[in-house]
């Protein structure tokens, strides 16, 4: 593939200055549309010369955050089109900076940072479940990504440099002087890499599954993979390996088929691909799409009736934690700990209630969870489980990333273990009955939750001063609360408001419960008499796309209630 030069670039400092302020630089990642036509959902590979100089200085930036030069870094990239154009670059750049750089091309973002435990960073290029025209970049350590206070220095430091009047010159620096036998190195040395990091995932998932010596489960799984890059991973030979028979549509990788994200419309191809095979073998009972780095992943089973039906990415997460929580306390473990977003549904709390187990909250964002598992396991908690139940797919340790693989292999463990079954029915009140994921989800506590992914679950909000959008919300809350909501939520008496900044939860009301720029999530908790929680509304600046969150979770099943939150919740903001 061939990409201009960028010593033949025509653009100017104002013109990058200008192109930077429409990129999303958050902890989660830096992420922009680099479609060079500037539509998000254009499968074009070319990138504009305004990113071609932003890229490089990224690299820049990273370079200057570690110190440090000759460090070993692998850089992979998802299944995007402009993925390779990105790659090429920032090799190009790291190496010029004195960097010792391997390349995994299309690689699972489970995959690369697990395989980061044999390097000393990983340099991710990828846009998660945004739309195909976007891309961005994640970068970490040890497994996991850099800690929200790390991915703000490097932001700092971008800023900074973007900012100088050499910015140009110093890209097409970089990249003229490259060594051309060093970039070759990195795309001869391909293959090897790959292989190596396919390996060391392997051996990750199976330590991280913790199955029985005498594992065994009468299963069949089947995917979407949707062109992502969990195409080019592990997955079918792993489950070939552990005797569970798997199916795969979609294969192709890069060959998109649908929308990104594993949500509602977008898992029907492998919910009706899934009614085929169990048609075929009734032992096909589970199936799964990934997003295209292939780390959240959401989920789809055969019904008692023989139909697919799709999992809601909240009902995943608390699948998820009933058994992995189930089979720690099973064995006699105590003092567990579950660490999630602030916006995933209390339908957790109630299921660790049963199995005495903690819930704690931090900020959205993976690396502000897996910031506070770490914090919970150094008080002396064990953290096996953490994740974010609004946006689908968990955390098993000891990975620091979600991984469909490990929500698969939590759904087997359950499958070969009637016995872990029983207990979870009878720790949730329920009778003994026939293993089945119909009589699991049936035995959960009920809650009504909005989908991080409907239409009504985000606002564009013009203005961007958070903090006053914030205080201006708890005034009108404090002013309509009473006549307008209070009196539709049977048996509640008051509110509180939490507010959730990195890895720390604050109860109460005002910019001094918040940092200066109130970017950290606001939930307003609705509270009976006896100051138990009945459920919240939520919100939050996405630090993925230009938006204000919004969710709604009302304990019971209860659509109108929950809509008609939800409607407050968005007249709030909009009055704001």
């Amino acid at each position: 593939m061939q990409h201009k030069s960028i010593s033949q670039i025509h653009t100017t400092c104002d013109q990058v200055k200008e192109r930077l302020d429409h990129y999303i630089l958050s902890a989660s990642g830096l992420r922009a549309v680099f479609a060079s036509s500037g539509n998000e959902e254009d499968s074009i590979r070319t990138i504009c010369d305004e990113d071609k100089v932003i890229v490089v200085t990224i690299a820049r930036a990273f370079n200057e955050f570690i110190k440090e030069k000759n460090k070993r870094v692998i850089v992979g990239q998802d299944a995007r089109p402009t993925g390779y154009a990105l790659s090429l670059l920032t090799i190009k750049a790291l190496i010029s900076l004195g960097q010792d750089v391997r390349y995994l091309y299309i690689t699972a973002a489970p995959e690369i940072m697990a395989q980061s435990h044999n390097y000393d960073y990983f340099y991710y290029i990828s846009a998660s479940h945004n739309p195909i025209g976007h891309n961005g970049f994640k970068f970490g350590r040890n497994g996991g990504v850099f800690s929200k206070v790390e991915a703000e220095e490097i932001i700092a430091i971008l800023k900074r440099m973007i900012n100088s009047p050499d910015v140009i010159d110093e890209a097409k620096k970089l990249i003229n002087d490259c060594p051309q036998e060093r970039r070759n190195e990195c795309l001869v040395n391909l293959e090897k890499e790959k292989y190596s990091a396919l390996e060391y995932y392997r051996s990750f998932v199976l330590k991280t599954a913790e199955l029985s010596n005498d594992f065994k489960a009468d299963i069949g799984i089947v995917a979407d993979f949707n062109g992502s890059a969990r195409a080019a991973s592990i997955d079918r030979t792993l489950f070939n390996e552990m005797g569970i028979k798997f199916d795969a549509i979609n294969a192709t990788v890069g060959d998109v088929k649908h929308a990104i994200v594993p949500e509602g419309e977008n898992l029907i191809p492998v919910m009706k691909f899934l009614e085929e095979k169990h048609k075929e073998d009734p032992s096909f009972i589970l199936g799964y799409t990934p997003d295209n780095d292939g780390d959240r992943g959401n989920f789809v089973y055969i019904t008692k009736e023989g139909n697919g039906r799709i999992l809601e990415a909240q009902e995943v997460f608390a699948l998820v934690v009933t058994i992995e929580v189930a089979s720690l306390a099973k064995k006699g473990v105590d003092n567990i700990a579950i660490a999630v977003n602030g916006p995933t549904s209390e339908r957790i709390d109630q299921i660790a209630k049963a199995f005495n187990a903690k819930v704690f909250r931090a900020e959205v964002g993976e690396a502000n969870v897996v910031n506070l598992g770490q914090e919970l396991a150094d008080k002396g908690y064990t953290v096996k489980v953490l994740g974010e139940g609004s946006n689908g797919g968990n955390i098993t340790k000891p990975a620091c990333v979600r991984d469909p693989l490990n929500t698969a292999f939590t759904f087997l463990k359950l499958f070969s273990d009637k016995s872990l079954f029983d207990y979870i029915l009878e720790k949730l009140g329920k009778p003994i009955t026939e293993l089945s994921m119909d009589a699991l989800i049936d035995a959960l506590p009920v809650y009504t939750t909005t989908g991080a992914f409907s239409k009504l679950a985000k606002m564009e909000v013009k203005s961007k001063d958070w903090q006053g959008i914030k205080t201006k919300y708890e005034e009108l809350l404090k002013q309509t609360f009473d006549n307008e909501i209070k009196g539709k939520i049977p048996a509640c008496s008051f509110y509180r408001v939490l507010q959730t900044e990195g890895t720390i939860e604050r109860e109460g009301i005002g910019p001094e419960f918040r940092s200066a720029t109130g970017k950290g999530g606001l939930k307003v908790q609705f509270v009976d008499f006896k100051g138990s929680s009945l459920g919240y509304m939520w919100m939050r600046p996405s630090g993925t796309e230009p938006v204000l969150r919004v969710l709604v979770d009302i304990k019971g099943k209860n659509e109108k209630l929950h809509d008609e939150i939800l409607s407050y919740q968005r007249s709030l903001i909009e009055r704001c």
